[in-house]
């Protein structure tokens, strides 16, 4: 160990997770001490990494933290997530942020202050390339001042936000590629709950835990899009038809608009979600590049309309991953079996219940038949706590069943996944 450069020394102290392992680590020998004053380019603290953080006081944590961070020079990454270790100092933040703004290139910032930090102010025009914010106030955006030159990723969790300064700050953002909007606070001035956001570099978005009137996106690059516990009235997708993912989870939505960037559609993931299907299969009926489908906890407004496999077969030709979760309801199923064409490329299939009864193992086998092709199914299943006798003569049924069912499918490998 002698033998090693201390740059060496300086990137594995680096890839440990906690700045109190770093200190303990680097207090080694002498040379470990020079590789973390002088090439350290992590560092990292965290509360939930060393619960005792949460037994100091602030003000001894403002000590321990600003005496670890000065010992450094060029910091490229820093990490400080302080959810339960109560409130810091404005100043003694600013003094972290202002030390190590000119090397820093990722930033993950959890810091309750009083007052608030203003964070974009000190850290923009810098060399940022990913910024996440968590529990702080975001006011005042000025692009031209606070830009964002080199920022890639922006993510930006319960952060109390303006729709104009959320606007503003994407537009601060020359290059932008990635946004996570998690549970954001939205300040609107006007009766409507609307925000429109524009990136013509945003590859990926993903917005959890969001209600609004309108959500309007317009972005030229997009390619992944994931919805996820939000609720709705409007969200449209302004884009170039350059998007591959798409998930949807437990949605409500009343107008979904993306049917001008679906041509180039690889994945659909939608579950817990209600949809009209004829309105759906027409904004998804040209993703003729289609690879992955997954429709599960699904509800069908215009159920007697029919969702047959005749329908997936024929639009989707290169499908190779078919998710269903069977339903059965007053009497009909959700996936009916009409046609005799084959999804002749999935060769992944996953199949669920809601509620099992006689007729699912039956579809598993038709389902079966009209992929030639398969090499893996996987079957998940809801099986309650206080199982009556009835429910488990039931499941021993069908297990019995897809034992027999299998043996005439020697090639393909079965797994089951049960909750």
């Amino acid at each position: 160990m002698e033998h090693l450069p201390v740059e060496v020394i300086g990137n594995i102290l680096s890839h440990l997770e906690g700045a109190r392992d770093v200190v303990i680590t680097s207090a080694t020998c002498r040379k470990w001490r020079e590789a973390y004053r002088k090439h350290l380019h992590t560092l990292a603290f965290n509360s939930n990494d060393w619960p005792a953080y949460c037994d100091i006081s602030p003000i001894l944590l403002e000590i321990l933290i600003t005496r670890t961070i000065f010992q450094t020079t060029g910091l490229q990454g820093l990490s400080i997530l302080m959810d339960d270790a109560g409130e810091f100092t404005a100043s003694t933040v600013i003094a972290w942020l202002m030390y190590t703004r000119e090397t820093l290139r990722r930033l993950f910032y959890n810091v309750p202050t009083s007052p608030n930090v203003n964070i974009l102010a000190i850290c923009g025009r810098q060399k940022l390339e990913i910024l996440a914010v968590a529990h702080n106030s975001i006011t005042g955006v000025e692009p031209t001042f606070q830009r964002f030159p080199c920022l890639k990723s922006l993510s930006l969790s319960h952060v109390c936000i303006s729709a104009l300064d959320l606007s503003l700050l994407l537009t601060a953002c020359p290059k932008l590629e990635s946004l996570e909007l998690v549970d954001p606070e939205i300040a609107i001035s006007d009766a409507q709950v609307m925000v429109e956001l524009s990136s013509p570099t945003l590859k990926s978005i993903y917005v959890e835990a969001i209600s609004l009137d309108k959500f309007i996106l317009e972005t030229d690059s997009i390619e992944r899009l994931h919805l996820r516990d939000c609720a709705l009235e409007v969200f449209e997708l302004i884009g170039k038809g350059t998007l591959k993912y798409f998930k949807i989870d437990d949605v409500s939505v009343i107008h979904l608009d993306i049917a001008e960037n679906v041509d180039n559609l690889e994945v659909v993931d939608v579950s817990s979600f209600t949809i009209i299907w004829t309105r759906f299969y027409q904004m998804i009926s040209r993703s003729s590049k289609l690879r992955k489908l997954r429709l599960w906890d699904v509800t069908f407004d215009d159920y007697d309309e029919g969702i047959d496999l005749e329908t997936i077969a024929v639009c989707f030709p290169q499908l190779k991953h078919l998710s269903l979760c069977y339903e059965l309801r007053d009497g009909l199923m959700h996936y009916s079996l009409q046609g005799s064409s084959n999804l002749e490329n999935v060769t992944v299939l996953e199949l669920g219940w809601t509620v099992i009864n006689d007729f699912f193992s039956h579809w598993v086998e038709e389902l079966l038949k009209r992929c030639p092709n398969l090499k893996k199914i996987i079957i998940f299943g809801v099986i309650s706590e206080a199982k009556s006798h009835e429910e488990c003569q039931i499941l021993a049924k069908f297990t019995s069943s897809i034992v027999r069912l299998m043996r005439k499918y020697m090639q393909v490998e079965v797994q089951f996944e049960y909750e």
